[in-house]
């Protein structure tokens, strides 16, 4: 079972391009936030609302 250490719901404010390979996605919200690396072709840009979930697996 997965326990759920924290959730972010926020608008992204930028989308980078990382070595023509991915792309950094950042937001914040409050104390939280949070820059992440995901392949291209993802669809998203600046703007869009996203949700962020941080579980550790057992």
């Amino acid at each position: 079972m997965a326990q759920k250490i924290a959730e972010i719901v926020e608008t992204l404010e930028f989308v980078a391009d990382i070595e023509g390979r991915k792309d950094c996605l950042m937001a914040q919200q409050g104390d939280l936030w949070f820059n992440i690396d995901v392949p291209k072709g993802h669809g998203l840009k600046s703007g869009d609302k996203v949700k962020v979930t941080v579980e550790r697996l057992d």
